[in-house]
């Protein structure tokens, strides 16, 4: 799936701005959530972490693969690539160390 994503990641720039800042902002929405159910179940930082990257991550697996076989149609350049070319990037450069503070925020009670 990634090298289909690679051949094809120019039709990403031509859908517009719209999904780009859908693979960038809702991550954030999601970590979010996930941080504010974290701290509801009283999870130690280390483990609000976790969730929350959980809950920002896309599908590299199996959403793929799922969507490949019941939405044929579907072009796989833009789902993949927004998953492993910006969700993931974004996650692991800024996300993570942004929802760390977030959490440390949170614990506080600011």
């Amino acid at each position: 799936m990634g090298l289909v994503a690679a051949k094809r990641i120019r039709e990403l720039g031509k859908t517009g701005s719209f999904l780009i800042g859908f693979a960038v902002f809702i991550p954030v929405i999601n970590a979010m959530v996930g941080i504010l159910i974290a701290k509801v179940l009283g999870f130690e930082q280390g483990n609000a972490l976790l969730f929350a990257v959980l809950c920002a991550s896309a599908s590299y697996i199996a959403v793929p693969a799922a969507m490949r076989m019941t939405v044929p149609e579907a072009n796989p350049s833009l789902y993949v690539s927004m998953a492993l070319a910006l969700t993931f990037p974004f996650n692991i450069v800024i996300g993570i160390p942004l929802y760390l503070e977030m959490i440390k925020i949170i614990g506080r009670g600011v």
